[in-house]
């Protein structure tokens, strides 16, 4: 694993990196000292330290409070620069109206299931019914068809999300690299899942860090095996 350079700029996925999973994601824990850790990372980096994650915003915020860290939700499709300011990128809410009723009446007829509506992308989780993996996965694509140009499906951990294109992890830590005081710092990314890929391959390519957070190491990466150890890491940096 990297140790803590003065010129890193710190990025941080959520759920599954930085927090345990939860059976829902309001469950979620932040463990005492998390946060003030986190702020004073972010402190010993001059502010360049940025949470990106599939959350929103004001998920991001609830979580951290009384923090409130430049920030990227909804994978990118909001993202809150150093100095407060909102950028909003890929589909707005009124976009995506046209699956919601679908989407809610098949949460309704199967158990288990939840829809998570983040106004500029809809989650359909199935980690408490698995075996509706597939049924979701398929509504989800024929929605596709009802749903403007540059829509995609964003597959993770036991969910399948509907989004904008244009608004990717990737694009929000390119943006935030634009801007002080992130400009011109060597990138890290921490991230566990299939919607953390593009931002990794982001950092890789612009000669940072990537670290993968999971039950396996991935070659040419650094690697943490659990939220808990990448929390111990953060520690001892």
């Amino acid at each position: 694993m990297p140790r803590l350079s003065p010129r890193w700029a710190l990025f941080l996925d959520v759920d599954g990196t930085l927090l345990d999973i939860a059976a829902r994601p309001e469950l979620v824990e932040v463990p005492p000292g998390l946060t003030p850790l986190l702020a004073q990372l972010a402190q010993r980096l001059e502010g360049a330290l940025a949470i990106v994650s599939g959350r929103a915003l004001a998920d991001i915020d609830g979580l951290f409070q009384p923090q409130r860290f430049p920030a990227a939700g909804i994978h990118g499709a909001e993202r809150r620069d150093a100095l407060g300011e909102l950028h909003l990128a890929g589909h707005a809410s009124i976009a995506l109206e046209p699956a919601r009723a679908a989407l809610r009446e098949f949460v309704a007829l199967h158990p288990g299931l939840l829809l998570e509506d983040k106004g500029r992308s809809l989650a359909l989780h199935f980690r408490q019914a698995p075996h509706l993996e597939g049924a979701a996965r398929e509504l989800a694509e024929r929605l596709l068809a009802v749903l403007p140009p540059g829509t995609q499906l964003q597959p993770g951990h036991s969910v399948i999300e509907i989004k904008g294109a244009a608004a990717t992890k990737r694009t929000a830590i390119e943006q935030f690299l634009q801007e002080p005081p992130f400009a011109g710092r060597v990138p890290v990314f921490l991230g566990d899942d299939l919607t953390d890929e593009d931002g990794l391959s982001c950092v890789e390519a612009m000669g940072g860090h990537a670290v993968f957070v999971g039950t396996k190491p991935q070659p040419g990466r650094g690697w943490l095996p659990h939220p808990a150890a990448v929390r111990a890491w953060l520690g001892s940096l």
